[in-house]
């Protein structure tokens, strides 16, 4: 990492949000010698959610934060075996790139789990502390203050909204609120544990072939499309399952529910998918009787990240939607060039330059994978348009998020 003088004193950072934004920022930070404390809104430190991926851009920024691979528990991502979801037919597609090292297929939890520790346990710099129900109601980007339901009113050198989807700060920055839109999708999303297929010949399936996703997919005539997506996770034991169908219910949300995260009877699961081929079905029956819906939202591209002394990161500035694969992975890029841009011996009169050189170095990217992972979605003959381009698949998987900020940080700000 780039170093500054010595005989200034660390930075104050205010983090708002400890999910995977939150917690990879304070590793970044605290590992240059800043003081973080992040703010959380809920009273329990948790991930919702079921099992994500973690590509090779975002293994790129975790190696320099320390993490244990063998921590994640996690099952190699070779490529994807592919379904008609009318006749069953299979075909089969490894990555283009990178086939030495594998992404990574994840319980999120155990993702969030490695970062806590890697943010709050020993190691280099001093550990983040984590507030629990501290609810952010107000937030002065240029005078670095923000204060907390309670009343404490905090005051720091740095201030970075990592609060998802419906962030808070976003609003601050910004002088406007601004909602997540909807995509006219929605998923069901569970886990299963795979013990509940022992013995079974009739899921096969999901084993045979490659390492990684199974995808059954069936078009409904003007783009529109239904798609089960299974992978494992935790080490095989479990199956994550996704089904994903356009869904004409989705109303404007409110603030407190950006993703309209609701449950529905599993039997609804069934109906929505109950013209797919029968060698599917297995699968969907073993689902809770609960199951999570979420609408598929993602955040509208927005005039600026930053201001004074706050700036955005994740979900908060480039919210996308999953058919790339690559929210978790922005977050984690966007806290691994944080980390560079502002190294031991920033000065608080430095912040505001270095966010602004933040935003210069990743808006193009952030902008970019948040617009394309709507369009995978939405315009027809794109779904699957990542898996299937291997230039794309260069362009986001082999970036070097942490060289590519240093190299910013020699041309921009380092001292001759």
């Amino acid at each position: 990492m780039p170093s500054e003088s010595t005989h200034v004193p660390p930075l104050k950072v205010s983090i708002v949000g400890a999910g995977i934004a939150g917690l990879s920022a304070a590793i970044a930070l605290r590992r240059n010698g800043h003081h973080v404390q992040i703010f959380e809104a809920s009273d329990v430190i948790e991930e919702v959610g079921a099992a994500i991926v973690v590509p090779l851009n975002a293994q790129c920024v975790l190696k320099t934060f320390g993490y244990s691979k063998e921590n994640l528990n996690s099952v190699n991502f070779h490529g994807i075996e592919s379904f008609d979801a009318v006749t069953g037919d299979r075909s089969s597609a490894s990555w283009a790139i990178s086939k030495e090292t594998p992404s990574l297929l994840v319980h999120r939890s155990d993702l969030h789990t490695e970062l806590y520790r890697l943010a709050t346990g020993p190691g280099e710099g001093p550990p983040a502390t984590i507030h629990l129900s501290s609810k952010v109601i107000e937030c002065h980007p240029d005078q670095g203050l923000i204060t907390l339901s309670d009343g404490p009113v905090i005051s720091s050198d740095l201030i970075l909204g990592a609060d998802g989807i419906a962030s808070f700060v976003r609003t601050s920055v910004l002088g406007h609120v601004v909602k997540s839109v909807p995509s006219g999708l929605s998923n069901y999303r569970g886990l299963i544990s795979m013990d509940a297929f022992e013995g079974r010949t009739d899921v096969k399936w999901i084993r045979d072939g490659i390492s990684g996703a199974r995808m059954i997919v069936r078009r409904d005539g003007g783009g529109a499309f239904r798609m089960i997506f299974v992978y494992p996770c935790r080490g095989g034991a479990l199956l994550n399952v996704v089904g994903i169908f356009k869904d004409p219910k989705q109303n404007e949300p409110g603030e407190s529910r950006p993703l309209r995260r609701t449950h529905e009877a599993r039997a609804n699961v069934l109906e929505t998918f109950s013209d797919f081929h029968p060698m599917f079905r297995p699968v969907l029956e073993v689902l809770d009787e609960r199951v999570m819906k979420w609408q598929l939202r993602k955040v509208p591209t927005i005039p600026t990240w930053v201001r004074g002394h706050a700036a955005l990161l994740g979900d908060a500035a480039h919210g996308t939607l999953p058919t790339m694969a690559q929210g978790s992975a922005m977050a984690i890029e966007d806290a691994g060039a944080l980390g560079v841009l502002l190294p031991a011996g920033t000065r608080r009169s430095n912040v505001p330059a270095r966010l602004a050189g933040y935003e210069s170095l990743r808006r193009e990217r952030g902008d970019f994978i948040n617009q394309e992972s709507l369009d995978q979605a939405i315009i027809p003959g794109k779904l699957g348009g990542f898996f299937r381009c291997e230039e794309m698949q260069g362009r986001i998987l082999e970036f070097d998020a942490i060289q590519a900020a240093q190299e910013y940080f020699e041309q921009h700000f380092a001292v001759n």
